[in-house]
């Protein structure tokens, strides 16, 4: 109604306030409006009421209505933003400022203490007002009912607004000691405020506050000061009153972090303490009563709500006092609830209990306790689940109160007339239900009646206090209050006035109370004060306005009587008002003034001005603490400068080194997201040059410059430049960084840092720098840590170094995090070639590094290495020249090193030369240039480097000190020598103090390596011999030799250079000098030979054993292949040969000590009497069994295995021999499950046979044998508490078995079908079963009832697995899905979908957080069990994969297939680690050892092979296919081999060395067809998907991949005279492409099946195709059209061959027939008839007179054409022929499954030679005619591609081993290890099953025989005498005796052990005496 009746007014004719009215209702709606155009015509109809307004109040002064029309314009610029227009916002805001609407909006105390205020007094006054010129409304816009009574006022009592009360602000200097507390409050109050301060505040403040904004350490110092006050607070075990009141003055400024920590520090003292702290009270309410919006939530007043009603129970017997300030805490809890529209309080437990409580204190004596109850009542009214009245109120007049006494204070005044309005509603309401304030005999006559009668003024107050409904006086005080804290005194008055309640006693209560505590409060003007005053004196005497309540009066003369007694003059004035109220009035009235001052002025104070802080305040003793900020702000400027301009591209990052360089990411979101999280160490990984350090410093500078005060602080730590970083790192660094030790000390105790640690491995650390520093321990430093290390300086857990606590534990685990730096990307090199071209300017464009980076086939690889990016800009101008054809250009890491270098100090050449020398160090330089400066600068570089490494161990920095080290080696190096001066500022050398290093760590390794070898010093000193030899011999032979005898001469004298870092250092853990140096051996043969020779001078002398051990690592590492190499006795102890090549190599005698033959290949070498102490092999020997092996187990000790079998057997070995222990004999079928007891001392197996066995695992005695069930027992499990065995039978049923007695404890029943698996419970408590009825049941092991059945699998459930804490099961099933359910609900938490064939296994990993699940469709899944999300997918088995398990520390997951192989995974990344290949059938069980170090893998191949987890993990990487080789071809050059693999790969091969140059990848699909182009310079492949790709021979990229085949593409070839070649697929297809566009040109569609292969005939004009459609087919190639379809056949065709002039084509078939026929004609000519099996391959000879054909028996037949006979049977291979080549020379060459090769004299029918003892099947061959010598290249099904040297000679014909590539594996078939020494047991057993042949001199062997056995018994032995006399077994003394006979044995051999030099016994007796108890 009201809202009509305003919008039907004209506008002209309201006055200013009824305008000003209008426009407040239309803002009000707006706000309420939710269709944001009906806001929008809302907020203009305001503006148009405002016009009005405006042209009335133009040139008013009446601030007050000026501050109204700001905040209109400010509400709607905020509406408008929200509503989006942001311009039409900012014209509303600067309207604002005409009026004045820029007013400050700093947060003060709440009431008593007053706001803070900054204000310029001489600003006036901040609203002036006065009654006398209130217009009233119309009666239609009237807010509340005409004619209603308005008590009257005096004007001169608060005749206006004013400011509210401040304190004085000193601005403060910079960096300097603040006075107080007040003044740090000012300050963050001043830097909090929103608004604009200029026009309000003083000179002073406002230049202070503009250049504090520009200063953000200082703001950050200020903020800091207030966090460093609470946290002293907090530190404080006394918390008195003047510390409270300092904390809560600064309260209101704090941070909402900071202020929070200080709410719950209150909270804490208060719900601790046993008596009531009324200071922490007392603070806490104030807290409350002051909170900005936001900063406490519901949950946090709640919380603080339930501890105040509890302590207030507790409380209740106690003083009035407590209950008091109690009830006061109270009320403000309640008022900041309703403030913030807190919901939902719980009745029962809250609201209910707190209603009783107040209501209690009714009864109370205490009137001021009663009064409080009663408001604290009524604020609870307003915290019900609904909407208060209250609230409502507020909301409608568009004041939401966020705040009663918030830090920012709202600047728009309360809307007085619709709050009015409201309250008169609350009224209306209450009046409706009962009388509003019955007085009780409130006459005077009553009060005094009530005085004689003891009942006393206040009882009729009690009587009229409700504590069961609302009442409006309590909403008409929270109104007050605003008014008040906002110094609106004329609306405050207006507000008493007019207020419906006025008459009742509790508002008259609170007014007084409130105008007595202004007139208290100091702060305020005396003018205000007294005002206050007068107004509680208008009250008492105004009888007609305020009523005569008794009660009312007492309590205003009460708070006189306390004023009065006040000091100050103020306080006269009550004394003298005080004075005038005794003799005010009637008889009765003075009557009534003497009782109630005879009453005194009551117990409780007011609360009045701002209590004291204490001295030394908090403050104080906080800037006691050392100044840190101004040292830190110090390193942040140095720091910040240091970085410079630079070229830095983000780097990518992946998971681990394992993880493909596809799956990146952001390296520094990364981190940033470390930050984040609760993980403290952050591993950083990388190659060297990969940008490690890079990084460290960017994201240090990332730090620093989003550092804030108080912040954690980024410390950049250069590892090997501290002294012991293990101890004490900070300190180290900060006194690095000149902090002193006060600060240090500060620091420790106060701040966080964020370390960034800089090359762990340069420092040669082993230790876990996080825990060796315990770092983040109570009462050390508090510390993230960012470490980096280079990759190959780790070994296999090396995530033990880094890693927070203990890995195994989960808490621990998920603090540590590691990322490797990933290889630039393409793109990243082009953006660092823009930036580089950028900064550097340097001689060549973007485009010339592009264009190199195209055609140099090296350099792309190359620059994918940052710092290797950065040398090769650098050097690349000058290492290529004008006019180079680039694609012949051959760049090296050495090479660009070699020329940085040169660059490097020729640079500084030049620098020096313009630099303003000293006469001695211009002689000194010019001395240098004319002995040549580069070269002495790389000889200062190359001495420098010896002596790092020499002196220092390979520490890359030097410390040198003048005076310390002069008479050192660092002096010839750093003193203050001219010459060494000049030198070192020419090279690469960076100095910080005295610390001296290379610019990078890749520069010293380089200069090691140049050290050792100098291709430059070299060829110098060869010129010089040179010389010699021409000046000392003959002519003859200097024109013919004398180069390569200087050679030689200077070979020789290298060869015995002793100084040589080769022979005095080892290099094995320095992969980046070997790097450097294989680079050097395959670029200067004078290097290879030099090395070899080490290895010759080792045979002779001991001293060179270094050097050999070396240059045979090198040599290995650089791909020399040692094939038939005289070795015999070298000595290279510990050299890395691992994956060399030593075939039918001659080792007789040599020191192979400790040597790493790990996938080496020694097929037939001769290690004859050689030393092999140490040796690894990197793998085990497998355990032979007599049938298929079904299960096999360790034993949780990790000291046995056992191993069962289909025969029903079972084999019990030592790990430690390997030897067997026992033939358990029993089962009378195959076992199906083993389970071994917790002590590992029994196992329990079930089998076909139906029955349970017991062993007793020490004796190999059966204990029980248990026969109850009806079928076959699938599963067996041992209870944890090893007293009981339960089984699973196809029976249907479960059985339990007592382990003491053998005897059945139940009988379960409740599937209904056959049972196949079972396992306890981690706790023994619960039992789980599955079985094919697709259901789980949970059974109880103590009741044997079945407490849930599981339900949702709909086939058969294979798998269970237990969570590690027992509280989950997970289960595998065959219909393709997971399921995770919890045992105690039986509900299913996630069903893991995924899987697309069965699910055969699951297991939970160690620390619970991840389940595997493995698969018939040969995928392997890694789930997380929180989110139901898969992790990984790991995809490579190419079968059913069958089990899968976790290593015992959960970071890597082994799985077994059907595909023969065991792969290993990383768990945390997905990547495949290792394939283990080595069975040859179906793999049913793999397990891992306790210790994580092994694995075992059980197969029908009747083995169990052991398999070293941490093997192949060596930084050599095979080359070799990892899969079957399909095709190998020669390029049309003759210098390289390209084959194609199974494993998607295409790679080329160098054709001498064997080295791969290229690997081609497309995709993950089989390459299963290649072709070289006639010209070579183009390769086509196929592939499985049916796509074709061509690729740039050179360069390795693909220029077209060519869709079209929808099936395998397997052949492709070439036109050889056209720019074609042509492609046949399974799809029936052939395929003519266009080999420069790549366009189909045509496509053959005529067969009806499979197209096998295609031919071109030699003129290039026809295409022939074969068929599984029993088909031939001639095509046109220009047209397409089939010429002739060749029909014969009755079976399909399997290959076709041409003669050489093209007009004959043969094929073979299937049907055994040959078949030739006419090109032109299409007619067949001859049929051969003579193989009776099916013909697999032909070719033609040469001459074309023959050919020569095979099949799958083995033989050929070799067939004269004209003669039409079959001239030869050659018979040899056992199995089919793959292929057949024809060489130049008569000679036929046959490729075999039978893994051989043989070569064929095709004039005499005779085997010529064979090559033989192939791994794997041979796929197919090629022919390579050579000048002096010709090859045969050899592609393989095991991947292997080799090449072997043939020659044909008048003996005969001869093969040698060439070179051979591999996959890693060892192989030592027909290897001589006769009379070899040192060899362990476990490596010789491993050999000979390899194949090698001979027996090693095994000195101790019998004692070792024994010592197998005696290992198993010693550890056991105190077990087994504890439990004798219990086992029934052991009752037997024999036994007993025996056992301890042995025992001492044991001992005795331990002697011996000592003297013996055989390792495999040292080893041994080592294990046995550990495990020999000392009691014994």
């Amino acid at each position: 109604m009201v809202f009509g009746s305003i919008i039907s007014s004209p506008r002209a004719s309201l006055s200013l306030h009824q305008a000003l009215h209008l426009a407040n209702v239309y803002l009000e709606n707006a706000r309420k409006e939710n269709d944001p155009g009906v806001a929008l015509v809302l907020c203009h109809d305001t503006e148009m009421s405002l016009s009005q307004v405006k042209r009335s109040a133009k040139h008013t002064q009446d601030e007050t209505m000026r501050a109204e029309i700001a905040t209109i314009y400010i509400e709607l610029g905020e509406l408008l933003d929200i509503q989006g227009q942001r311009n039409e916002a900012q014209v509303f805001y600067k309207k604002s400022e005409k009026w004045g609407g820029r007013v400050l909006e700093l947060g003060r105390p709440t009431h008593p203490f007053r706001p803070i205020s900054l204000v310029s007094s001489s600003k006036g006054p901040h609203f002036t007002a006065d009654t006398s010129t209130d217009e009233p409304l119309p009666p239609s816009l009237s807010p509340y009912k005409q004619g209603s009574t308005t008590a009257k006022m005096p004007r001169n009592i608060f005749p206006r607004n004013m400011r509210p009360p401040g304190i004085v602000f000193n601005p403060p200097e910079p960096d300097t000691r603040l006075n107080d507390t007040r003044q740090l409050a000012c300050c963050l109050g001043l830097l909090k405020a929103s608004y604009e301060l200029d026009d309000i505040l003083d000179p002073a403040a406002r230049n202070w506050l503009n250049a504090t904004k520009l200063e953000q350490d200082e703001k950050e110092r200020l903020e800091a000061l207030a966090s460093d006050v609470i946290r002293a607070f907090k530190r404080d075990e006394i918390k008195d009153g003047k510390s409270v009141t300092e904390v809560v003055f600064l309260a209101p400024v704090l941070d909402s972090d900071d202020f929070r920590y200080l709410v719950k520090e209150f909270y804490t003292g208060i719900e601790q303490s046993a008596l009531l702290d009324v200071h922490q009270l007392e603070g806490l309410a104030q807290l409350i009563q002051g909170a900005d919006p936001g900063y406490l939530d519901s949950d946090d007043l709640v919380k603080v709500l339930v501890l105040l009603s509890t302590r207030l129970r507790e409380t209740h017997q106690q003083s009035t006092a407590h209950l008091y300030r109690l009830t006061i805490a109270v009320s403000h809890v309640l008022d900041a609830m309703a403030d913030a529209n807190v919901k939902g309080l719980n009745r029962e437990k809250i609201h209910e209990p707190l209603s009783s409580y107040l209501d209690e204190l009714k009864g109370s004596p205490d009137p001021y306790l009663v009064y409080q109850a009663a408001y604290a009542y009524q604020a609870l009214l307003c915290v019900p689940d609904d909407e208060s009245l209250w609230q409502g109120a507020l909301r409608r007049t568009g004041k939401v109160i966020q705040s009663v006494s918030g830090l920012v204070s709202s600047v728009k005044s309360l809307d007085l007339y619709r709050f009015l309005e409201e309250l008169g509603n609350i009224q209306k309401g209450l009046a409706e239900a009962t009388e509003i304030a019955r007085v009780v005999k409130a006459g005077y006559d009553g009060a005094v009646s009530l005085t004689e009668g003891g009942r006393g003024f206040f009882y009729c107050l009690k009587e009229n206090l409700n504590f069961s409904r609302k009442c409006a006086w309590y909403t008409a005080l929270r109104g007050a209050d605003i008014l008040i804290g906002d110094g609106q005194f004329v609306e405050f008055r207006k507000l008493v006035c007019e207020a419906p309640c006025r008459h009742d006693p509790a508002f008259l209560w609170g007014v007084c109370q409130r105008l007595g505590e202004i007139a208290a409060n100091s702060m305020w003007d005396t003018e205000t004060r007294q005002s206050a005053i007068e107004f509680i004196v208008e009250i008492y005497r105004n009888d007609a306005a305020w009523g005569d309540q008794a009660n009312v009066k007492q309590w205003i003369v009460s708070i006189l009587m306390q004023l009065s007694s006040m000091p100050g003059s103020e306080m006269q004035f009550a004394e003298t008002q005080l004075q005038g109220l005794e003799k005010c009035g009637d008889a009765k009235m003075q009557a009534l003034y003497r009782a109630c001052h005879d009453k005194g002025p009551g117990l409780h104070p007011l609360k009045v001005g701002l209590p004291e802080i204490g001295s030394p305040s908090l403050l104080d003793r906080v800037q006691e603490r050392p100044l840190v900020e101004g040292s830190l702000r110090q390193l942040r400027r140095q720091r910040l400068k240091r970085r410079g301009s630079v070229v830095y591209i983000p780097p990518q990052a992946k998971a681990s080194l394992q993880a493909r360089d596809e799956a990146r990411f952001p390296l520094m979101e990364k981190v940033d997201e470390f930050l984040a999280s609760d993980q403290m160490v952050f591993l950083l990984l990388g190659d060297s040059g990969a940008g490690k350090s890079t990084f460290n410093r960017e994201f240090e500078c990332h730090l620093w410059q989003s550092y804030k005060k108080t912040g954690a602080i980024p410390l950049y730590i250069n590892l090997p430049a501290i002294d012991k970083p293990e101890y004490d790192i900070i300190a180290k660094q900060l006194r690095k960084n000149e902090f002193t030790e006060p600060q240090i000390r500060e620091l420790k105790l106060h701040r966080k840092f964020i370390l960034i640690c800089d090359g762990y491995d340069e420092s040669q650390q082993t230790h876990n720098l996080y825990t060796r520093n315990r770092l983040n321990q109570p009462g050390e430093w508090k510390a993230k840590m960012v470490i980096s290390c280079r990759s190959e300086y780790l070994g296999v857990d090396y995530r033990d170094r880094f890693q927070p606590g203990d890995r195994n534990r989960q808490s621990d685990s998920v603090l540590f995090q590691e990322a490797v730096i990933a290889p630039f990307s393409m793109s990243q090199v082009q953006d660092y070639i823009t930036q580089y071209v950028s900064v550097y300017r340097p001689l060549w464009e973007i485009d010339d590094y592009k264009n190199a980076l195209d055609l140099i086939p090296s350099l792309k690889e190359l620059v994918k290495n940052p710092f290797l990016m950065s040398l090769s800009l650098e050097v690349m101008p000058r290492m290529i020249d004008s006019g180079q054809d680039l694609s012949t250009t051959h760049i090296t890491r050495t090479a660009l090193y070699d020329q940085f270098i040169e660059h490097w100090l020729e640079r500084g050449k030049k620098r020096l030369g313009e630099k303003n020398l000293t006469s001695q160090a211009r002689a000194a330089f010019e001395g240098l240039i004319d002995e040549g400066f580069t070269r002495n600068g790389i000889d200062y570089l190359k001495k420098l480097s010896i002596a790092i490494y020499r002196e220092q161990g390979g520490q890359p920095i030097v410390s040198y000190s003048r005076y310390k080290d002069e008479n050192t080696w660092k002096a010839s190096f750093f003193s203050r020598d001219e010459e060494k001066q000049l030198l070192r500022e020419a090279c690469p050398l960076i100095r910080n103090g005295n610390q001296h290093r290379f610019i990078h760590r890749s520069l010293l390794e380089y200069g090691v390596a140049l050290a050792i070898f100098d291709p430059q010093d070299l060829k110098e000193r060869i010129v010089s011999e040179s010389s010699s030899v021409l000046r000392t011999s003959t002519l003859s032979v200097v024109g013919s030799n004398g180069h390569d005898l200087a050679e030689e001469a200077v070979i020789i004298e290298r060869g015995h250079d002793l100084d040589s870092p080769l022979a005095w250092r080892s290099f094995m853990n320095e992969p980046s000098v070997l790097q450097f140096l294989e680079e050097r051996v395959q670029q200067e043969p004078m290097f290879k030979r030099l090395l070899l020779e080490y290895l010759e001078h080792s045979k002779h002398d001991r001293k060179w054993r270094i050097a050999a051990a070396n240059a045979i690592t090198v040599l290995v590492r650089a791909g020399v292949q040692f094939i038939g190499a005289d070795l015999r006795g070298i000595q290279v102890p510990s050299a890395d040969l691992s994956f060399g090549m030593f075939d039918s190599a001659h080792f007789q005698e040599a020191d192979l000590s400790n040597v790493d033959f790990r996938g080496a290949w020694l097929r037939e070498a001769n290690m004859s009497q050689a030393q092999m102490t140490g040796v690894q092999f990197g793998e085990l020997p497998f355990l032979e069994q007599d049938s298929a092996v079904t299960v096999c187990v360790y034993s949780p000790d990790g000291m046995t295995i056992t191993v069962g079998c289909n025969s029903g057997k079972m084999c019990v070995y030592s790990t430690l021999s390997w030897e067997r222990l026992w033939m358990l004999e029993g089962h009378r079928d195959s076992v199906k499950s083993i389970v071994y007891s917790l002590s590992s001392d029994r196992i329990a197996s079930s089998g076909v046979d139906r029955t349970v066995r017991l062993w007793n695992i020490l004796t190999g005695v059966c204990i029980h044998v248990m026969n109850g069930h009806d079928d076959w027992i699938w599963n067996v499990a041992y209870s944890p508490q090893e007293d009981q065995v339960v089984s699973v039978s196809s029976d249907m049923t479960m059985k339990l078995w007592d382990v003491e007695t053998g005897d059945c404890r139940h009988i379960w029943i409740g599937h209904t079908g056959d049972v196949v698996d079972v396992l306890y419970s981690p706790k023994g408590n619960q039992i789980a079963s599955s079985g094919c009825d697709c259901t789980i049941r949970l059974w109880d092991t103590q009741s044997g009832k079945c407490r849930h059945v599981l339900r949702g699998h709909e086939n058969v459930v294979q798998s269970l697995a237990y969570s590690p804490q027992g509280d989950k099961v997970a289960s595998a099933s065959y219909d393709h899905t997971v399921r995770l359910w919890n045992v105690s609900t039986g509900a299913c938490h996630h069903t893991f979908s995924g899987h697309t064939g069965l699910v055969n296994s699951v297991v939970y990993s160690p620390n619970g957080d991840q389940v595997a699940s493995c698969s018939a469709d040969g995928s392997v899944r890694l789930w997380d069990i929180n989110t139901g999300m898969c992790l990984h997918t790991l995809l490579g088995h190419n079968d059913s994969a069958t089990k899968v398990v976790y290593s015992p520390k959960g970071e890597l997951v082994a799985s077994a297939g059907n595909d023969k192989t065991v792969r290993v995974w990383d768990s945390e990344t997905g990547a495949c680690r290792r394939t283990l290949t080595g069975h040859s059938s179906t793999i049913l069980s793999v397990v891992f050892s306790p210790k994580g170090d092994q694995i075992a893998s059980g197969s029908p191949d009747k083995t169990v092979r052991l398999w070293d987890v941490g093997g192949g993990t060596s930084q050599h990487i095979s080359s070799g296919h990892a899969s079957s080789v399909r095709m190998v071809k020669c390029s049309p050059k003759g210098d390289r081999i390209a084959s194609c693999s199974d494993d998607g790969t295409v790679r080329l091969w160098n054709i001498e060395t064997g080295v791969c140059s290229q690997v081609l990848r497309g995709d993950r699909n089989t390459a299963s067809c290649l072709a070289y182009s006639p010209q070579g310079n183009q390769i086509a492949t196929g592939s499985y998907n049916g796509i074709v790709r061509l690729w740039n021979a050179e360069t390795g990229e693909c220029s077209h991949t060519l869709g079209g085949h929808s099936e395998e593409v397997n052949d492709i070839v070439y036109s050889p005279h056209k720019d074609m070649f042509v492609s046949s697929s399974r799809d029936r297809t052939v395929r003519l492409w266009d080999a420069k566009s790549g366009a189909c040109r045509h496509t053959l569609t005529e067969h009806d099946w499979v197209v096998s292969g295609v031919v071109i005939l030699p003129n290039g004009s026809q295409v022939v195709s074969r068929s599984w459609d029993r088909t031939v087919r001639i095509w046109d190639a220009e047209t397409g059209a089939c010429n002739h379809n060749l029909i014969g056949h009755n079976m399909s065709v399997r290959d076709i061959a041409h003669s050489p002039q093209g007009e004959q084509l043969a094929s073979v078939s299937q049907d055994t027939t040959v078949r030739v026929w006419d090109v032109a004609t299409g007619e067949c000519c001859l049929i051969l008839i003579g193989h009776n099996v099916p013909v697999h391959s032909i070719a033609y000879s040469p001459r074309g007179g023959q050919v020569t054909s095979g099949g799958e028996g083995g033989s050929l037949r070799v067939w004269d054409l004209e003669a039409r006979t079959c001239l030869w049977i050659l018979v040899g291979h056992n199995d089919a022929v793959n292929r057949i080549v024809y060489s130049s020379r008569d000679l036929v060459v046959s490729a075999s499954n039978d893994k051989s090769v043989r070569i064929w004299d095709v004039t005499s029918g005779q085997c010529r030679a064979m090559i033989q003892g192939l791994q794997g099947c041979v796929n197919d061959v090629a022919w390579i005619k050579a000048s002096s010598v010709n090859y045969l290249v050899i592609g393989c099904s095991d991947g292997m591609v080799g090449m072997w040297k043939v020659k044909v000679d008048k003996e005969g014909c001869h093969t040698s081993l060439h070179w051979v590539t591999t996959k890693g594996e060892l192989t030592v078939k027909v290897a001589t290890i006769q009379d070899v020494q040192g060899l362990s047991q476990l490596n010789k057993q491993l050999l000979i099953q390899r194949g090698a042949i001979g027996e090693p001199i095994d000195r101790l062997r019998e004692a070792s025989k024994k010592l197998t056995t005696m290992a198993s018994v010693a550890s056991k032995f105190k077990t087994l005498s504890d439990r004798v006399v219990e086992e029934p077994v052991f009752k037997n003394n024999t036994l007993v005796k025996e056992l301890e006979q042995k025992f001492w044995q044991a001992k005795e051999l331990d002697q011996k052990a000592q003297q013996a030099r055989d390792s495999f016994f040292q080893d041994m007796m080592a294990a046995v005496v550990k495990n020999i108890p000392r009691s014994e």
